[in-house]
């Protein structure tokens, strides 16, 4: 049987690759990337790489009933009782990595900068709240 991972080291992993397919994939060309492909890839990944993060900390997979889906509503009610100010970033990681990236594939270099900061800010929060746990 496979050890696990560290949940917080895995989610570095996660936000590692999704900078690596955007420096070696995404082709950066003046304030864009090229490839809208590797984009949607790229935050996919990290997206994945918070939700592993904060369910770590906030257990929300555990309070789920038999076939029951993780909601994002669930991430962000579970986040909002541990602290006030950080369920506007994940909305904020949620908007730009999930859907701008991961859905639409959005090109603008400054975008998925920010994306990508909300990711690291959340996974840092994470593992702060991880090791007090």
């Amino acid at each position: 049987m496979a050890t696990l991972k560290h949940p917080i080291r895995e989610a570095e992993r996660y936000l590692e690759n999704a900078k690596e397919i955007l420096s070696t994939k995404a082709e950066k060309q003046g304030d864009l990337y090229h490839d809208s492909k590797y984009v949607k890839m790229a935050g996919n990944t990290a997206w994945n790489g918070v939700l592993v993060a904060l369910n770590a900390v906030l257990h929300v997979s555990e309070n789920l009933k038999k076939d029951q889906r993780l909601s994002f509503n669930d991430f962000e009610n579970a986040l909002a009782k541990r602290d006030r100010k950080m369920p506007n970033y994940l909305k904020s990681a949620y908007d730009i990595l999930h859907k701008s990236m991961g859905y639409d594939g959005i090109r603008e270099y400054k975008v998925v900068q920010i994306g990508m900061s909300r990711a690291k800010m959340l996974v840092e929060w994470s593992d702060k709240h991880y090791r007090a746990n």
